[in-house]
């Protein structure tokens, strides 16, 4: 029996395609890694030798998924042999085995965003800059956003137009720190997560040898997720199929919702320009969501303008109605969606698991955990502290890095005095002093302490000593010991082990439960290698390091009520959804306001949102919700009116109240109203230059130093305490307005304008 007989008719045309470029929309629950799995199973079925295969999906737990999948249609044997995994997994294993050809060792550490946000707070501290200024993260961001769109420290400098934005930031150095991470990356032997494509773009740019070898070992590649693809995984890709072209994207640019991670809708939507002989296939059928589900989502994403048009439909049951609900404050809102669930499981007998809370943003979880608690549901944040991120667990990898990697100063700075052994912040600042003195690693001033005086006394050389000779001799055993027999020689001879079993308390417990899971997961991860594989600690740590929150649900997580950003919810789904927070300058986002392409993508997000619901979805907004610490009036947001009527019931009940409809004492306009062009105005472009005279400016100041005519969001002001800002956001009417502005210099500040002393510039 053919096994392509289980697909539908256009899943089958797909999965059945074996040359040239092709392109597959997948419309949301129509099955699009099912036929991906299907289709990488044809291929080996057809002959294609599975390491000329390359699979790029969106997780590492969907590679694992789709590898096991096609082991049952397969064999597992020849399944394993398949290059899958995410770009960052695929190319971070390529990259090693080329590491010399860049400069970098062959176990390079590759550094998470908290190693990178220490490393770039040091460079900080080191330069003497206001790390309220420079906050970490924000430069941290600032960098990523350069890499990942090929932008090198020295381009960055050269740049006048990324230099002058961050002068009119008031970060002017940020180029410099830029330049000075990189060198201390460099000197660490680490790349961060942007630096595993950059490097691999330079790989592939800067030895033909080596794009060829690749080129010609990737004979079909296959990408999930495409509309997801940043610039410079475009390139990759682009690079890798220019010879043989085999090359599938599946994707569905009405879930591109990744922008400000450098998500690059146009790819998705420009594929047909890069291989113009394209095939392009559709699948439109719905297997998740119930009619009412699927036609409300249609409603909403017909509204895009920038879309490759497709008819979403489903044969399931038609479903109830979307249904709306109003509640007065964001507290009543935790209660009455806590009390839905409550309900409904006692009413249907489902499962915890079978319900998820999605918001806009992770601040909006607190109303929803207090009430789960008081009514004793249990519940899992999603992308809250995840195993990976938890101390006892960062601190022994820290010594598998080191052993890994010794030039790794954050993972040496972090172990060098745990479990304690004397060696004090005095010491290791002595050493970080002479490693920026005489230009190089901590590791080399360790370890050769006589080419580089250290004024220390013998007591603590000793320890420094001993130090040095266990980490060099777990470094011996890398590449000879099998990757468990070594973590675990290395979590009981550091006396990691002996620290936390000794620790009877509740919390020691389970810190030592805790090492003794990733003991068991490295053990699991060896088990899993191809046959005739031997990993090693290296292997695992390249591996770990690049976890999403994804792959890392526990079992004891399963049975739980969900609670998630949006962003969060791509890919998964649940029978009972709840989106809350449906509230202008809420979702969509003020920041989303002031363009089309932006609003399209915070719409494209209520889509995603939407689709993740199987049978039933309850959308809810409040009339009052605090920010900032202050109260504001609420309103709907436009996406509950963009939904066609049919498939919506409010909740609330509804009554006729002049030319409005009320609900129970809430006065909307008919219809929710349509957007003012108040939230549409356009950024202002060009830099102000010149004041306006009062007389012409909407906004000039009273005798009291008030602000006496409306703003509007988008326009430039100056403050006489706080300088240049933007006008962020408006609430209320005028007199007893409120301002949201964005000041480089200070950050956000809420105004009210009667008080507020702001000048509008031209």
């Amino acid at each position: 029996m053919n096994f392509l007989d289980d697909l539908n008719e256009k899943q089958q045309l797909a999965a059945a395609h074996i040359n040239g470029p092709m392109m597959v929309i997948a419309g949301a629950g129509s099955g699009k890694t099912r036929v991906l799995t299907y289709r990488i199973a044809h291929l080996m079925r057809q002959g294609v030798d599975p390491f000329n295969i390359l699979a790029l999906t969106f997780t590492n737990k969907a590679a694992k998924e789709m590898k096991e999948r096609i082991g049952s249609l397969v064999g597992m044997g020849e399944a394993k042999n398949i290059s899958m995994g995410t770009f960052h997994s695929v190319f971070a294993r390529i990259l090693r085995h080329n590491s010399e050809k860049i400069g970098y060792p062959s176990n390079f550490t590759i550094y998470d965003t908290q190693d990178s946000r220490s490393l770039i707070k040091s460079i900080i501290k080191e330069m003497g800059l206001d790390d309220k200024i420079y906050k970490p993260g924000s430069v941290h961001g600032r960098i990523s956003s350069a890499k990942n769109n090929l932008i090198s420290p020295s381009a960055y400098e050269a740049s006048a137009e990324i230099v002058g934005e961050d002068r009119m930031a008031r970060k002017p150095e940020i180029y410099r720190i830029y330049k000075l991470y990189n060198e201390r990356c460099f000197k660490s032997g680490a790349m961060d997560f942007d630096d595993l494509l950059f490097k691999t773009n330079e790989l592939l740019r800067d030895f033909p040898d080596v794009l060829h070898y690749y080129q010609q070992k990737f004979q079909y590649i296959l990408v999930d997720e495409y509309q997801d693809t940043n610039y410079s995984q475009y390139l990759i890709v682009k690079r890798l199929a220019a010879v043989n072209e085999n090359i599938c994207v599946v994707g569905d640019d009405a879930q591109s919702i990744y922008s400000f991670r450098g998500a690059n809708i146009e790819n998705i939507l420009n594929f047909k320009k890069d291989y113009p002989d394209f095939q392009l296939y559709k699948l439109e059928q719905n297997y998740r969501s119930t009619k009412n589900i699927v036609e409300a989502a249609n409603s909403i994403i017909a509204r895009n303008v920038d879309q490759i048009k497709k008819e979403v439909w489903t044969s399931n049951d038609e479903g109830g109605h979307i249904t709306v609900v109003r509640c007065a404050t964001d507290n009543e809102e935790g209660r009455v969606i806590t009390n839905k669930i409550y309900d409904l499981k006692q009413s249907t007998g489902c499962e915890y698991k079978d319900f998820a809370i999605l918001y806009r943003t992770n601040a909006q979880s607190r109303s929803f955990e207090e009430s789960l608690r008081k009514l004793g549901l249990p519940y899992k944040i999603y992308g809250g502290l995840s195993f990976y991120q938890r101390k006892e667990i960062k601190d022994l990898i820290a010594y598998f890095r080191l052993s890994a990697n010794p030039n790794d100063e954050e993972a040496l700075k972090r172990v060098i005095n745990y479990p304690r052994r004397g060696i004090g912040n005095t010491t290791l600042d002595a050493v970080s002093v002479a490693a920026l003195q005489y230009n190089t690693s901590m590791w080399n001033v360790l370890s050769d302490p006589h080419q580089f005086p250290l004024n220390i006394s013998s007591g603590i050389r000793t320890k420094l000593s001993n130090f040095v000779t266990k980490i060099q001799g777990y470094n011996a055993k890398l590449e000879l010991v099998p990757a468990y027999d070594l973590a675990s020689d290395i979590a009981t001879s550091t006396g990691i082990m002996r620290e936390l079993y000794e620790d009877k308390t509740p919390e020691g417990v389970g810190r030592y439960e805790n090492i003794q899971e990733l003991l068991a997961g490295i053990k699991e991860f060896s088990v899993s290698q191809p046959e005739g594989t031997k990993a090693t600690l290296a292997d695992f740590l390249i591996d770990v390091a690049l976890l999403t929150d994804a792959d890392q649900e526990t079992e004891e997580d399963l049975n739980k009520i969900t609670l998630m950003t949006i962003h969060a919810s791509k890919g998964l789904e649940f029978p009972h959804v709840f989106i809350v927070g449906l509230e202008e300058n809420l979702f969509p986002s003020q920041l989303s306001l002031t363009s089309r392409t932006e609003l399209e993508e915070e719409r494209r997000l209520f889509y995603v949102a939407l689709t993740r619901a199987q049978k039933s979805c309850t959308l809810s907004y409040v009339n009052t919700r605090f920010k900032w610490g202050q109260l504001i009036t609420a309103e709907p947001s436009r996406f509950i009116d963009e939904i066609d009527s049919r498939f919506v019931h409010f909740e609330n009940k509804l009554e006729k109240s002049g030319g409005g409809v009320s609900l129970k004492g809430f006065t909307r306009p008919s219809d929710f109203s349509k957007p003012t062009t108040s939230r549409m105005q356009e950024r202002p472009s060009g830099v102000p230059k010149n004041l306006k005279k009062l007389s012409d400016t909407p906004t000039s100041s009273s005798s009291s130093g008030g602000t006496t005519q409306p703003l509007k969001v988008g326009y430039n002001v100056e403050h006489d305490r706080f300088g240049k800002g933007k006008v962020t956001g408006l609430e209320g009417s005028f007199p007893n307005q409120k301002a949201t502005v964005f000041f480089p210099r200070v950050g956000q500040k809420v105004l009210i304008l009667k008080f507020a002393k702001l000048t509008v510039l031209d």
